[in-house]
C-alpha cells in the first residue's frame, strides 16, 4: 500500500466511533504535527537547560558522547526529581560507522547487603525500609557510566564539559510550576529523612531561582580530579559518612569497587526495522521485543490505532512478556537469562497460542513461558544526535521521586533508593504492585532489575529513530507504543510521542489508560470480552523523548507534554 492510499484508509479508520483517542495520526485534512526541526545536531531532555548545555557542548566541538556528560550532569542540577549524581542508568549507542554497543551503570547492592534484609522476624517485608533511608540506597553509577562513555568515545576534556554545568549551578535555574509541585509535594519527608534545615526542605516556589552552591562544589571536584573523585576521593569519604550516620551500609570499599559495564545490546527485527535496546539488568530490550515480535503477526494498521482489537492483541502480548519479565530476567554476572530462548519465534508463536480475540486471557492463567519487577514513574531520558552521526538513548534514574528522600547537604544531591528494584521477598509486589523472582533476589555486587529501555531503531540499514521515556513499569509499553504509532501509523516523531497510550504488566491484572482518554464505546467492547479495565485516576504512562531522522537528513524532536521535555537543535 503506498503512502498516499495508506494515509486515506488512516483517515477513515480514525473517524470509527469505536476508537479510544484523539490521537494525533496525519491525515489529508492537516498538516501533520511536527516537533523542532534541526539541520545536524539535536539533544531532547526533560529540561531545556540540559538540553541546551548538551547542544552547547557539540557546538564546541565536542561529540554526543561529551553532550552526555553535560545534559546527565545539568539534569542533576535542574531536575533532582531524578537527574542524579546518586543514581544510575543505561547508554545504548550507534556510532556513525554503523557499530553498536551500550553501558550499564545500574546502582549496586552494598557487600553488607542480603537476601533478606527488608524482612522482619516473622519473614515479612517491613514496609518502607526499601523506599525510604540511608538503607534503601544501592551504590551510585552515573558518575562511573558517564566518564567512562566519554573517556572511551568523547572529543573534550571533562574540565571543559563539566564548566557549564557548574556554572548553573552556581548562577541558578528558575522553578517552573510543575517542579513547585512537585518539591512541595516531598518537603515534608525530606525534612523528616534529613532534618528541618535540609536545602530541599526550604520553600520553594515558581518563580524562585535555586542556587546549589554545594553541588557546583562537588562537580568543580569531579572536574578536577575525574571520575575517582566520587569514588575514591574528598566527595567518597563524605558520601559514606553521611550515609552510616543515617543507618546506611554503603562502605568505601563499595564505592571504590564499582565499574560500570559494557554491554551487547539486545538486537531483534520487527518487520523491516532493526531494534537495538538495553540488555540485562535492564529488562526493557528484551521484553519490548518479545511483545512486538508477538504482534508482528497481526495486521495492526487494519486494525486502526487504539481500537478494540488493537488494545487487545498488544495487550495479551505484553501480558505474557510481563510474565517471563518478572521470572526469568535479573542481573546476568549473577544468573543465566535464557535470552535468545525468550525471543525465538517459535516460542513467542506459542505463547500467543492461547489468544482468543472473543476473550481476554486471565493473568492467573499465564505463569511464565516454559523453555516479577520494581521501579517508578521517576525517571529521566534523553535522546542525543551530534552532526558526526552518532547517536545515544540514554535513561538514568534515582528510582522513587527524589530517590530515597536521603538528601546530602554537603554535596548537593539525593542518593536513589534503588534497592526497592530488588525481590525483597518472591511473589510479594513491591510499591509499584510489581512481583519479583529468585532471579532478582538481593545480593551483595548484584545490580537490581530494571524497566529502563533505551532504543535505537534503524529503517533500511540507516539510524531511523532515538527514544526512550521514565514511567517505571510502564516504560517498556510506552517504547513500544512509540515505536508502533511511526511505523505502523505514518506519525510524526511529536504525534508518536504525543499520542495516547495504555499499559498491561500481566499483575495486577488490569489495562490502565491515560486519564480522560477511555471512551464508553472502548470501555464496554472491552469489558464485554472480561478485560478489567482500571477507571480510577491512573498517571501519564512515559514521557518520551525522541528524536526521528527524516528523509531529507534533517531531525525532527519529539518533546513529550506530558512533561516539561525540551529539545534543542542547530
Amino acid at each position: 500500500m503506498n503512502k498516499q492510499v495508506y494515509t486515506r484508509v488512516a483517515a477513515l479508520l480514525l473517524s470509527i466511533p469505536i476508537l479510544v483517542f484523539s490521537c494525533q495520526s496525519p491525515s489529508e485534512e492537516r498538516e501533520p504535527k511536527r516537533g523542532l526541526i534541526a539541520e545536524k545536531a539535536m539533544v531532547v531532555s526533560a529540561r531545556g537547560e540540559a538540553s541546551r548545555i548538551g547542544i552547547e557542548i557539540m557546538k564546541k566541538g565536542g561529540n554526543a558522547f561529551d553532550a552526555m556528560m553535560a545534559t546527565e550532569m545539568a539534569l542533576a542540577v535542574t531536575f533532582p526529581f531524578a537527574g542524579n549524581l546518586g543514581g544510575g542508568g543505561f547508554a545504548v549507542y550507534r556510532l556513525a560507522n554503523g557499530e553498536i554497543g551500550s553501558i550499564d551503570y545500574r546502582e549496586k547492592a552494598p557487600g553488607a547487603a542480603h537476601r533478606d534484609m527488608y524482612l522482619d522476624e516473622n519473614g515479612d517485608v517491613i514496609p518502607g525500609l526499601s523506599t525510604k533511608g540511608a538503607l534503601a540506597s544501592g551504590v551510585p553509577g552515573t558518575i562511573a557510566g558517564i566518564f567512562e562513555a566519554q573517556s572511551k568515545f568523547g572529543k573534550l576534556e571533562p574540565k571543559e564539559i563539566l564548566q557549564p554545568v557548574i556554572d548553573l549551578a552556581k548562577n541558578g535555574f528558575v522553578v517552573s510550576t510543575q517542579q513547585a509541585g512537585r518539591l512541595q509535594s516531598i518537603r515534608e519527608v525530606v525534612r523528616e529523612v534529613n532534618g528541618e534545615n535540609t536545602f530541599y526542605g526550604k520553600e520553594w516556589n515558581a518563580g524562585d531561582t535555586i542556587k546549589n552552591i554545594a553541588l557546583a562544589e562537588t562537580l568543580e571536584r569531579i572536574a578536577s580530579n575525574g571520575r575517582d573523585e566520587f569514588y575514591q576521593g574528598e566527595t567518597a569519604k563524605i558520601l559514606v559518612d553521611h550515609m552510616q550516620k543515617m543507618g546506611g551500609i554503603i562502605t568505601e570499599e563499595d564505592l571504590a569497587a564499582y565499574e560500570a559495564a559494557w554491554r551487547e545490546p539486545i538486537v531483534f527485527d520487527y518487520k523491516e526495522l532493526r531494534v537495538i535496546s538495553m540488555a540485562p539488568p535492564s529488562s526493557g530490550g528484551v521484553t519490548i521485543g518479545q511483545i512486538l515480535k508477538m504482534v508482528e503477526p497481526y495486521d495492526l494498521q487494519a486494525m486502526g490505532h487504539n481500537s478494540v482489537d488493537y488494545v487487545q492483541v498488544l495487550t495479551e502480548a505484553m501480558r505474557r512478556a510481563y510474565a517471563d519479565r518478572n521470572y526469568y530476567l535479573g542481573d546476568p554476572d549473577f544468573v543465566e537469562i535464557p535470552i535468545d530462548e525468550l525471543l525465538d519465534d517459535d516460542y513467542l508463536k506459542e505463547r500467543m497460542g492461547s489468544f482468543n480475540p472473543e476473550m481476554a486471557t486471565l493473568s492467573a492463567d499465564i505463569a511464565e513461558g516454559k523453555v516479577l519487577f520494581a521501579e517508578s514513574m521517576e525517571t529521566t531520558h534523553y535522546s542525543i544526535m551530534d552532526e558526526e552521526g552518532n547517536a545515544l538513548a540514554v535513561t538514568t534514574t534515582l528510582n522513587g521521586a527524589y530517590g530515597s528522600k536521603v538528601y546530602l547537604d554537603e554535596l548537593g544531591f539525593f542518593m536513589n533508593n534503588e534497592m526497592d528494584d530488588f525481590s525483597s521477598k518472591t511473589g510479594v509486589p513491591n510499591m509499584f504492585g510489581l512481583i519479583g523472582a529468585d532471579a532478582n533476589s538481593i545480593a551483595p555486587g548484584k545490580r537490581m532489575l530494571s524497566s529502563m529501555t533505551p532504543t535505537l531503531v534503524e529503517r533500511d540499514g540507516k539510524l531511523w529513530m532515538i527514544l526512550g521515556t521514565p514511567g517505571g513499569s510502564t516504560i517498556i509499553t510506552a517504547v513500544a507504543q512509540t515505536i508502533l504509532n511511526a511505523y505502523e501509523f505514518d506519525m510524526t516523531m511529536q504525534e508518536a510521542v504525543e499520542a495516547h497510550r495504555f499499559h498491561h504488566q500481566w499483575l495486577p491484572d488490569q489495562i490502565l489508560f491515560e486519564e480522560n482518554t477511555l471512551d464508553s464505546a472502548l470501555l464496554k467492547a472491552l469489558s464485554a470480552k472480561n478485560y478489567l479495565i482500571n477507571e480510577g485516576r491512573t498517571p501519564i504512562i512515559g514521557s518520551v523523548d525522541a528524536i526521528m531522522l527524516l528523509p531529507d537528513g534533517k531531525l525532527e524532536g519529539g518533546a513529550d507534554p506530558r512533561r516539561e521535555n525540551e529539545a534543542a537543535g542547530y
